[in-house]
């Protein structure tokens, strides 16, 4: 038998990985020295992960003028993004406050980062997320981060509304006419003729769409956007500061923790302040502004096909991205393109849905014999109008469904109802022909 030899085979050293590490930075106003600051934390974290020989430096995520109660914040987000694909094993951050100031929020992203084994390390506190007793330390701290949070909500609450009392406007912004400078509205009179002449137009009988495409046509722009659109011109329409006047606390803020504006319909104190800055438009005029818009709601709210429009908001062009409005015709209940309706074909070539299309579809994709409304909106989430006749609706809890429809003549379109009329004014118009021989 041949003697069998054995050599053995040192392994290699195994090479030390480095910890990928990243940071997170904020500051929660847009002021120069704020931003500085930030400036300032994102210099300091770069320098001190690439001054650590057992660190692999990822980046610095860094938010601006964001709040940390809120969890729509850019960067953050794709932090916590990152760090799910597996591209960071450590965090570091300034304080609890900086990362989130809602219990809630912290402790869900913090135990979520746990269990991929990404660490989270705050320096002002000293504790490692990912330590034994990291989560219980930092559930108290962050409830204290909390209420200080809340404690500074109801200062500037208090602050703002001694203001108020005073006369004196807070936050707010420039609009077309004013500019804002030291908290007061300063007249830009290039600008205020532009108002002008839209509350005219409107007093004269033109809708918000055709005092938009007026300005449009003489080459007047918008501060804020391209192009006029209605919201845009009915948001000057209802603009109390144009006869120089101050309506305060318009809105308010639901809380500390969601920070959501709502609208003051009587819930806090208003205040009024009477020749504030210069009008630009007289109080009568505003006054009649406001009846024309009341009467013309009016008479949408009273339409006989107010209550068809059961898909309002639901429906979107798949060519613009615009919302489809209701109109009723003498042959027909439609759907258009908002975009195309107030900006012409040439804006976006759109085409009008039957409202008995978009239930047969409804009821084809349902399996239903009949258009139910409360089932239907139970199962519909949204429905986008595709060119060449298609129909798609995404269903709630994620799925979608296409429907394409035929094109009908008018005729085949009449219901009996349309039929009878058009007869009946046929018989009409027949016996004033011959009256009139």
């Amino acid at each position: 038998m041949t003697k069998r030899t054995v050599t053995k085979v040192n392994t290699l050293p195994k090479l030390q990985s480095k910890q990928r590490v990243a940071a997170y930075a904020r500051v929660s106003s847009g002021k120069d020295a704020m931003l500085h600051s930030l400036s300032a934390q994102v210099n300091h974290y770069k320098k001190l992960i690439q001054e650590n020989n057992e660190w692999a430096f990822i980046g610095v995520y860094a938010d601006e003028a964001l709040t940390g109660t809120k969890e729509s914040r850019k960067e953050f987000q794709q932090l916590l993004k990152d760090c799910r694909a597996g591209l960071i094993d450590m965090v570091i951050t300034k304080s609890i406050s900086r990362f989130a100031r809602n219990t809630v929020t912290l402790l869900k992203t913090v135990r979520e980062l746990k269990a991929i084994n990404v660490d989270v390390f705050f320096e002002e506190q000293n504790i490692h997320s990912i330590s034994g007793e990291g989560e219980m330390i930092l559930t108290f701290l962050a409830t204290f981060a909390q209420e200080e949070s809340r404690s500074v909500s109801d200062n500037m609450k208090w602050r703002i509304k001694k203001d108020f009392e005073k006369g004196t406007m807070w936050g707010g912004k420039s609009c077309l006419g004013y500019k804002l400078e030291n908290k007061q509205l300063i007249l830009v009179p290039d600008e205020a003729e532009i108002v002008r002449m839209i509350f005219q137009l409107y007093i004269d009988g033109s809708g918000a769409d055709t005092i938009g495409n007026i300005l449009d046509s003489k080459g007047i722009k918008p501060n804020t956007s391209k192009r006029w659109n209605r919201a845009s011109i009915m948001t000057i329409l209802s603009n109390y500061n144009y006869i120089g006047d101050l309506l305060l606390q318009k809105t308010y803020r639901e809380n500390h923790l969601t920070k959501r504006k709502i609208i003051n319909s009587g819930e806090l104190d208003r205040y009024i302040v009477k020749n504030a800055h210069e009008p630009i438009i007289s109080k009568e005029v505003y006054n009649k502004v406001q009846q024309v818009r009341k009467k013309a709601a009016q008479r949408i709210n009273t339409s006989p096909y107010q209550v068809e429009r059961i898909f309002r908001g639901m429906m979107r062009c798949g060519i613009c991205g615009k919302a489809y409005t209701y109109r009723t015709t003498a042959h027909n209940k439609i759907w258009r393109c908002s975009f195309a309706v107030t900006k012409g074909k040439d804006a976006c070539s759109a085409k009008q849905v039957p409202d008995k299309i978009i239930k047969e579809a409804a009821n084809k994709i349902l399996n239903r014999d009949e258009f139910d409304e409360a089932y239907f909106n139970s199962k519909v989430e949204s429905i986008i109008v595709m060119p060449k006749n298609r129909l798609v609706f995404y269903i709630k809890y994620g799925s979608r469904k296409d429907f394409t429809w035929k094109e009908c003549s008018r005729k085949d379109s009449w219901t009996p109802e349309m039929r009878e009329q058009a007869r009946l004014r046929a018989l009409e118009q027949h016996k004033g022909g011959a009256q009139n021989d």
